[in-house]
């Protein structure tokens, strides 16, 4: 751009801001089109994954606190939910790594600030503690010098398992959230939020369905109180993800994202109407919000790969940083350019 100049040699910079005027928004696009990022390399064991994970860490916290409060019966059957999420959490993991040696390197250092060395640590410890505390309340109180080593082990291990569970529920969605995946760094804030509220749900209703109604009660509330939380956290974050909420009304996600809805309101329904009265209301309840759970997870992962795959959900919210002065970029760096060269104009 070049200026036009007066009389007395000095540039005429009235015309200059006209020059760098705004162009109106377009449509966000990359490259001929192309992908700006790739899609995750993950396979469809994550998603179990995440559903086991947050599964066993809350079910952990649901068997602690019930034989806290006397109920053995309900605790029993927690632990059951406990041994197997956070056993079968991590061979789903190792599946999706390909070897179990690079598990192994996971553990090699623990760092703080990486979700993945805080959770590769935090699913061995949960496990190892949720598989004592399991182990010594399932078994019959049989006499042997190993069963008393068991229960000396399970002493520690129950309120370990416990406080192990929530990280574990939750590190997860914190994970993914730390991804450039779109769809999924943009709701770093509900990510986490939204799994331990699923976890919960998860918990208390497969303790329901295993559990004598009459002791129960704890888990009807637990995943009563978890599948409400979940179903508000999906919509305050599709509401705060705006436009790039899209990929969770399109294609396979849309699909996961209605069942779940689906399938969480008619098992809590039932949890709530008929569970406290009727042992198979409360399994086939039970059953409905568990699986509400597992496709949630499934909408998240598929939901992720979507956006991945439109360069608009990159470029987009990139540009609009941008233009919001809310990070450095080419157009406003020309903006303030051409303010300080006006600025120049009228002072000269």
């Amino acid at each position: 751009m070049s200026a036009a100049r007066s009389s007395n040699g000095h540039a005429q910079l009235g015309s200059f801001p006209a020059a760098v005027e705004r162009e109106p928004p377009r449509a966000p696009r990359s490259y001929h089109g192309q992908p700006v990022i790739k899609e995750p390399i993950w396979h469809p064991e994550i998603p179990w994954y995440f559903f086991t994970g947050g599964l066993g860490g809350a079910s952990a916290g649901l068997a602690w606190l019930a034989e806290l409060r006397g109920n053995d019966v309900l605790a029993r059957r927690a632990w059951i939910g406990a041994f197997v999420g956070t056993n079968v959490s991590p061979i789903l993991l190792i599946n999706d790594l390909g070897r179990p040696l690079r598990f192994l390197y996971m553990l090699r250092m623990f760092k703080v600030t990486s979700p993945m060395s805080v959770g590769s640590w935090v699913l061995v410890t949960s496990g190892g503690a949720a598989s004592a505390a399991a182990l010594d309340a399932l078994l019959p109180p049989v006499p042997r010098r190993w069963r008393t080593l068991l229960r000396l082990a399970a002493v520690p291990a129950r309120p370990t398992a416990a406080m192990a569970g929530l990280p574990l529920a939750t590190y997860t969605g914190a994970l993914i959230a730390q991804t450039a995946v779109p769809v999924w760094h943009e709701a770093r804030r509900e990510l986490p939020a939204l799994f331990a509220a699923g976890a919960a749900a998860s918990a208390g209703a497969f303790a329901t369905a295993l559990t004598p109604v009459a002791d129960a009660a704890p888990a009807r509330r637990l995943a009563l109180m978890g599948s409400m939380a979940e179903l508000a956290l999906v919509a305050l974050m599709e509401h705060r993800l705006d436009e790039l909420a899209e990929p969770y009304h399109q294609e396979t996600a849309a699909a996961y994202a209605q069942l779940a809805r689906g399938l969480t309101v008619a098992g809590s329904l039932l949890l709530a109407s008929r569970a406290a009265r009727s042992r198979p209301a409360a399994i086939v309840g039970g059953a409905l919000v568990l699986a509400g759970a597992v496709c949630e997870r499934w909408s998240v992962f598929k939901a992720g790969f979507q956006s991945a795959r439109d360069p608009k959900y990159t470029v987009g919210p990139q540009r609009r940083r941008i233009d919001g002065g809310l990070t450095r970029g080419a157009s406003r760096r020309v903006v303030a350019a051409a303010a300080r060269a006006a600025g120049r104009a009228r002072s000269a």
